[in-house]
């Protein structure tokens, strides 16, 4: 049985900078605790301040440390940052490897700063199904600015786009980066591009091929954002001033055209579809125990009934 838990002084703490509330409502979250339906309506009338910026990029191109680096660059100017690390989820616990958390040592012991690790839990596009919700917790915590860094997992990983206002987009040379970026869409859905490691060998190169393939992509028209290129060597915190004005070109960008608020409408839609789609999955797990569904895929072996009729006596079971 679901411990109860007393929802508004959570949020009040949360909302006061408490970083123990803000971990305890996020643990809601994750647990889809029964009191999350009350977290969510109480969090609402505080959200819709916060940029949310997600990273993404392969394996072993320095998400984390841009992550750290990027940190820095905006503590500087005194905002107060949330960091949502997905991790791969841990095959012993379920829980989130806490590998990202050792990489921002600079920032653990800043109350302006909250890291938290959340397991992806299998999901192919490297992001929970709980990260839309833990945002909120953030954001009506009071972030200025929300970092989403993904973990790297290829193809799928255009699902941040979903949930930033401003995607960048990691790649280093030598990796065959350029390539994988064209095959996995990722030229969509990028904001920012980022060539990391740009003391290595060609980096040059990766630059240039990266212009080149966005130069043949589908932002031909002037009103549309043209995605510029920074080289990084994050880990000596070198072209991350560039890389802060290409964040708040963008973000201007958005918010002139009212583009942050369409994303934002896009992002909401997302996540009430996400919850309804939740919601009737259970209630067809509900079904499935007094065997309607069996009933009626018995139904469709026999050839009494076809699936799209049988799928609509499901429909109007639910409903």
């Amino acid at each position: 049985m679901a411990r109860a838990v007393d929802v508004p002084s959570l949020v009040t703490a949360a909302r006061a900078g408490s970083p123990r509330a803000v971990a305890r409502l996020i643990s809601l979250v994750e647990d889809a605790h029964p009191a999350l339906r009350e977290v969510m309506a109480a969090l609402a009338p505080h959200t819709g301040h916060a940029h949310v910026i997600g990273i993404t990029g392969s394996p072993g191109v320095g998400k984390s440390t841009s992550t750290n680096a990027l940190v820095g660059a905006l503590r500087g100017r005194g905002r107060r940052i949330g960091i949502l690390a997905v991790d791969p989820s841990s095959p012993f616990s379920g829980g989130a490897l806490l590998g990202d958390r050792i990489r921002m040592q600079d920032h653990a012991l800043d109350p302006e700063v909250y890291i938290r690790s959340m397991a992806s839990r299998g999901h192919l596009g490297g992001l929970s199904w709980s990260t839309p919700q833990a945002l909120r917790v953030l954001d009506a915590a009071g972030c200025d600015v929300i970092v989403v860094e993904t973990v790297g997992v290829g193809q799928s990983e255009v699902q941040v786009a979903g949930l930033a206002d401003t995607t960048l987009v990691l790649l280093a040379p030598g990796m065959g980066d350029g390539i994988q970026a064209a095959k996995a869409g990722i030229l969509e859905i990028g904001d920012v591009f980022v060539v990391n490691k740009a003391d290595r060998d060609g980096a040059a190169t990766t630059v240039r091929d990266l212009r080149h393939m966005i130069s043949l992509g589908n932002r031909k028209d002037p009103g549309l954002w043209q995605p510029p290129v920074v080289k990084t060597v994050a880990a000596r915190g070198e072209g991350i001033d560039e890389l802060m004005e290409a964040i708040d070109a963008h973000l201007a960008w958005l918010t002139e055209g009212g583009g942050l608020r369409r994303r934002r409408v896009a992002r909401a839609a997302d996540e009430i579809e996400a919850i309804a789609l939740a919601r009737l999955r259970s209630r067809m797990g509900d079904l499935r125990h007094d065997e309607s569904v069996d009933r009626l895929a018995a139904e469709v072996v026999d050839g009494t009934t076809d699936p799209y009729a049988a799928a609509d006596q499901l429909v109007a079971a639910l409903t």
